[in-house]
């Protein structure tokens, strides 16, 4: 029996990048996944890839700031499967810039993804969780959360968000059995990172203690850890995973 055969995950994001590894790997340990982003064709094809392997998957797609939209989407979900076991909220954006410079367009639409997205599907998947009285939510937060980054005050401001965030929905939905984390993830391996010039990582790499940069499976692994029987007595965490950066 795998770890999580018949527990239904929820992973925003997860058409591609670090979500789409949290997925396979859910779904490799026996998991009914489901594939929430706003890229339907990313959708259509990672279904694909994890079904044609005999994985259980299925897609939709969600505009996470839209209320409306993640109470209908988390309604069809629980109908199709009967409970929503596991939410990883994954998803976010990145709208980087000088504060003196940075647009209050950019500053709102990164706030709305990373932090009120986070808020709006925490909120509509605890209330199945609460009736269920069981439940894990793994909140994506990240090592700029703890640290700042110059040229990314919006994104630091949502991810130390998501950690004081997890703090106190654990404290509200502890007594429901109801686990809620967060991880903070540091240099990742993504297509989106390896699109930096070359000096720029080096630089990155030499601040990593480990000497080498973390990949979507190591964030996965810590992620399934936090979703299982394993971590049921750890709630309101935030864990590192830097390989030793900060």
């Amino acid at each position: 029996m795998n770890r999580f055969d018949r527990k239904v995950v929820l992973i925003t994001g997860s058409a591609r990048g670090i979500g789409k590894s949290i997925a396979r790997l859910f779904a490799e340990q026996g998991a009914q996944v489901v594939i929430a982003d706003i890229l339907q064709e990313k959708i259509d094809a990672t279904v694909h890839e994890f079904t044609s392997k005999g994985l259980k998957a299925v897609g939709s797609q969600c505009n996470i700031t839209s209320e409306e939209e993640v109470e209908n989407f988390m309604k069809d979900i629980y109908k199709q499967f009967g409970s929503i076991d596991i939410l990883v909220n994954n998803a976010g954006i990145t709208a980087d810039n000088l504060i003196i410079r940075m647009k209050k367009n950019d500053w709102d639409k990164v706030l709305n993804v990373n932090l009120t997205g986070t808020f709006i599907c925490t909120q509509k998947a605890a209330r199945y969780m609460m009736k269920q009285r069981h439940g894990k939510i793994v909140n994506v937060s990240s090592v700029i959360g703890f640290i700042g980054n110059a040229g990314q005050a919006n994104y630091a401001a949502t991810k130390g968000g998501i950690i004081a965030f997890t703090k106190s929905v654990a404290k509200e939905l502890a007594s429901r059995n109801i686990n809620v984390n967060a991880v903070a993830p540091g240099f990742i391996r993504t297509a989106m990172t390896d699109a930096l010039p070359e000096e720029i990582q080096q630089k990155y790499l030499e601040n990593i203690s480990m000497k080498r940069f973390g990949t979507p499976e190591d964030v996965g692994k810590l992620v399934l850890f936090l979703s299982s029987e394993d971590a049921d007595y750890i709630t309101g965490q935030t864990i590192i995973i830097d390989g030793g950066m900060i």
